[in-house]
């Protein structure tokens, strides 16, 4: 078996363009990152509003190992034998963040035969919406200290911050730091956590217009002030110009499948600290598209499906129409206590199974 870079390197992929029309979308309401990737614009965004809905299914599993199960795979492998059965698909996933790209976990395009292309640009900046999450966050963190040296009219204590920095990658040395040093400003701890797990990035994936987007990053808490009230974007005036970096970014990404089936790559929140699922705009727009989107959630059932339930439905209004929950062998033996998962264990699978049970 070939690698999942030579078969994605080997592919045949189609012009853009092409995958674009498969789903009714004109070259005019695209944004063009080369042959093969593409932004969608506001314009179609809000055109196709008052079509009628396509399916959802949800792709999620039970609590997975450090292995992995295979969700993205199958994400990408059921939407693939949907259009061989000639129906009108569509995938959803997240954008990869480069931290567990360049780490043990690796990229999140999907493997094998069933994967999103260009998966080399997928996994390493893509359109650049990862950089510009990093930005905008970073921007309110430059405001907040700012505000600070500036005079502190908001009387914010900079021993409550709450608001950390992001770097789109592990850097383990930056997760606790001192600022501040050498200059007028107020020194003080801070820190560095991955871009995807930025509050901004939630935002961006919850958020359905730019006016929406907007108004929930004002209400962005960044910490307290001397008399323990919260402090947020909007005091600050930030909400407007971070806006302004994630304008382009809030439009989906359009790419295709190994066997060309359009696929919306959008958006990156984790599931353990936020809601783990591709944006709600990109999701709603491919429901719009097509008759049958398939997307996941991130982690297992009990934590990225429930948020998807909790949060995502709640927020779109969604109903998603069918659940794959993702199971292996080697999953059912780790939760039945087998000390070596890779190896047969017939009894452990057996006690495995009441971790399934509980997910279903």
């Amino acid at each position: 078996m070939k690698s999942d870079v030579e078969l994605g390197l080997k592919a045949k992929l189609r012009p853009i363009e092409d995958i674009a029309k498969a789903i009714g979308i004109k070259e005019g309401d695209l944004l063009l990152f080369g042959k093969y990737k593409a932004k969608i614009s506001f314009k179609l965004l809000e055109e196709v509003k008052g079509k009628p809905d396509g399916k959802l299914v949800l792709v999620t599993a039970m609590t997975p190992t450090k292995a992995g199960e295979g969700k993205t795979t199958t994400t990408i492998g059921l939407s693939q034998a949907l259009a061989r059965l000639k129906k009108k698909a569509m995938v959803c996933i997240r954008e990869p963040s480069m931290g567990p790209v360049f780490g043990i976990k690796g990229g999140a395009a999907g493997g094998g035969y069933s994967q999103v292309l260009p998966m080399q640009d997928i996994n390493l900046q893509f359109t650049g919406d990862i950089p510009a999450v990093t930005a905008a966050h970073n921007l309110l963190s430059a405001m907040i200290d700012n505000h600070i040296f500036q005079g502190n009219q908001l009387m914010i204590d900079h021993r409550r911050i709450i608001w950390h920095r992001v770097v789109d990658m592990n850097d383990r040395a930056l997760r606790k730091v001192f600022i501040g040093i050498g200059d007028k400003s107020t020194p003080r701890e801070d820190g560095f956590d991955i871009t995807a797990a930025s509050e901004v990035m939630a935002v961006l994936c919850l958020a359905e217009s730019v006016k929406d987007l907007k108004e929930r990053l004002g209400k962005i808490v960044v910490g307290y002030n001397m008399f323990g009230k919260p402090v947020t974007a909007k005091d600050l005036k930030a909400e407007g110009a971070m806006a302004a970096i994630l304008v382009e970014a809030f439009n989906p990404n359009l790419v295709q499948t190994t066997e060309g089936v359009p696929a919306f790559v959008h958006g990156g929140p984790f599931a353990n600290i936020a809601h783990g699922a591709s944006s709600l705009i990109a999701t709603k727009t491919a429901l719009k598209l097509s008759d049958i989107v398939v997307t996941e959630a991130g982690f297992g059932a009990d934590l990225g499906a429930e948020k998807f339930f909790d949060i995502v439905c709640r927020q779109g209004n969604l109903k998603p129409d069918c659940v794959v929950l993702v199971a292996t062998i080697r999953a059912l033996r780790l939760h039945g206590g087998a000390a070596d998962y890779t190896k047969p264990d017939v009894k452990a699978v057996d006690t495995g199974f009441e971790n399934l049970e509980k997910q279903i």
